[in-house]
């Protein structure tokens, strides 16, 4: 998957450069170096979130970046949020500047690549670089649909399946959806992955546009599907997924994605994928 290459901030006179540039050497493994030969210090994660009025979200996104910074001791890894939820993207990067970071991978935790993922954000990240020329900010790509979240769906279907006399349920996958056609149309590469995966029955439906999760329901059933399980594509619960439920209270409802393995490792992935790309293009 690409990565967004979007770039903020040059390092001013007196500050430490970004790996790869003036101030770092390289070791012989091909690692920046600062230049009394101890190891760079590597570039801050800043995990954000879209936010929501829903404590359940907030929880649950903290026990994501929780698992990432487990994961990764060595890291600097923060949360942040585009909207409802403290702390903003803003504060985060001030904090991230303060503390003496000279570059931070910006890493959506977003399933989705639309307003704002390519609006919202860089807009934000931009306006933060203007006020920190001495840090480095990089946006990485979204999670979008990877196989390995396509896994962790399969995982939370089959968990939620086990109350189903039918252990081959039709599967809706339900998404927020997004006034982008284009958007709508690769979120549901979901349903059609999450079927030649496991041979499931699946539709595709959303939140807040058509298709519903009743019309997908219907569908599934004029297919065969005795019995339907509603798998949320979704990183957090929230009203989103409370309004699902209410639309569809006779069918099984899977658990979030939330703070599967699956995630951490795409998250990881997506975050040394732009720390690649960065040193690419400063090559």
């Amino acid at each position: 998957m690409a990565v967004s290459r979007v770039l903020f901030g040059t390092p001013v006179p007196g500050a430490t450069a970004p790996a790869g540039r003036a101030g770092c050497a390289t070791s012989r493994g091909g690692h920046p170096s600062a230049l009394d030969g101890s190891p760079a210090r590597p570039p801050a994660l800043i995990a954000v979130a879209h936010g929501s009025r829903d404590p359940r979200s907030a929880a649950t996104v903290a026990a994501v970046v929780g698992a990432v910074a487990a994961a990764r001791p060595d890291l600097d890894v923060r949360t942040a949020f585009l909207d409802l939820t403290a702390p903003s993207v803003e504060q985060v990067v001030d904090a991230v500047a303060a503390d003496g970071h000279t570059h931070a991978v910006v890493t959506p935790l977003l399933l989705g690549s639309a307003f704002h993922a390519r609006v919202d954000l860089p807009g934000l990240l931009a306006a933060a670089g203007a006020r920190h020329l001495g840090l480095r900010l990089t946006q990485a790509d979204v999670l979008g649909v990877d196989a390995a979240l396509v896994g962790a769906l399969r995982d939370r279907v089959l968990a939620a399946a086990h109350s189903l006399p039918d252990r081959r349920p039709g599967v809706a996958v339900a998404a927020v959806g997004s006034s982008s056609a284009a958007a709508n149309a690769r979120t549901a590469e979901v349903a059609a992955r999450l079927a030649a995966r496991t041979g499931w029955r699946t539709e595709i439906c959303f939140a807040t546009t058509e298709p519903s999760v009743s019309e997908a329901i219907s569908r599934l059933r004029d297919r065969g599907a005795d019995h339907v399980l509603v798998a949320p594509w979704f990183l957090a619960p929230g009203l989103l997924t409370d309004r699902l439920v209410q639309a569809a209270p006779e069918a099984v409802h899977a658990d979030v994605l939330g703070a599967h393995p699956a995630l951490t490792e795409v998250i990881l992935d997506r975050y040394h994928a732009a720390i690649a790309d960065t040193r690419a293009l400063s090559a």
